[in-house]
């Protein structure tokens, strides 16, 4: 709390630039799913998405934003051309609530013949009201996991692919919060998932793999563990782990349940086959 490095090197304190400063990450391709939000790059508390995206950038990294809004895509691409105007950064459309257009935006990614080294999750919506999604899913738990979920497992082979040619290993990135140990008292709600009854926006933001902004920290540093977790050397090798302020750390009880996390597992590959559009044999 006070701001003192842990073992990594890096604190609260440290930014995105400094945990990846003299770091090359040329050749690597990284997806940035991108909250639709003004490209702020200037140390407000928002804007963490593009300022990951940015710094990956700053590195070397071809970068592709995955964002619902086309528009604040652009801005935040121009914003970072303007700082930078040797970046490789794309805007792509998604919308992280709705199977199909998950379906879509996977499918163009492919099309385009790039590789993937790193996908970071880190698009989230935090505390609405009541509300169901395109596929009537619960809005919070549909974009921030279930829609994480899919498009991971739809580009997890492009990934396994693309780490085996470039002989680099690949690191899947889910943006996460603190927040996550202050859900429903009884966790997750499998069988009241879509329930209006009882829906707190705060608990249902706590469930699962949770996406969010940092709180009490500058976008430089909001950005920070993020960008560490995606390119340092430190982390080779290392997975399933949750880092906090770049340093390891122990997450829930709940977190580290494996049964629970099979049963997640199968909930949500469920939900998504239920409300998959049908295919020409299914029907």
């Amino acid at each position: 709390m006070f701001g003192l490095k842990g073992p990594s090197g890096f604190s609260r304190f440290s930014t995105a630039e400094e945990v990846t400063q003299g770091i090359d990450g040329s050749g690597l391709t990284a997806i940035v799913t991108v909250p639709t939000e003004k490209p702020i790059l200037s140390g407000a508390s928002s804007g963490i998405g593009t300022e990951t995206a940015r710094v990956l950038a700053l590195r070397g990294v071809h970068v592709v934003m995955a964002i619902r809004n086309m528009s604040a895509g652009r801005e935040a691409r121009e914003a970072i051309l303007k700082q930078n105007p040797t970046a490789k950064v794309d805007a792509m459309e998604l919308d992280l609530s709705s199977i199909a257009s998950i379906n879509n935006f996977a499918s163009d990614f492919k099309s385009s013949g790039l590789p993937l080294n790193v996908l970071i999750n880190n698009a989230g919506i935090l505390a609405t009201p009541y509300i169901l999604s395109k596929d009537k899913i619960e809005l919070q738990f549909a974009t921030n996991h279930v829609g994480h979920f899919h498009l991971t497992n739809l580009l997890l082979e492009t990934m396994k692919k693309s780490a085996c040619e470039s002989s680099k290993e690949g690191r899947i990135v889910n943006v996460s919060s603190r927040r996550h140990q202050f859900s429903y008292h009884e966790g997750i709600r499998f069988d009241k998932i879509n329930n209006q009854s009882g829906y707190n926006g705060l608990s249902a933001y706590g469930l699962a793999n949770i996406f969010g902004k940092y709180v009490l920290k500058n976008v430089h540093q909001g950005a920070a563990t993020t960008c560490y977790v995606a390119l340092h050397p430190q982390i080779e090798g290392i997975s399933g782990k949750y880092f906090v302020d770049s340093n390891l750390t122990e997450p829930s009880s709940q977190a580290n349940d494996p049964q629970l996390g099979h049963k997640l597992w199968d909930f949500t590959a469920h939900l998504i086959k239920e409300n998959s559009p049908r295919t020409h044999q299914d029907s």
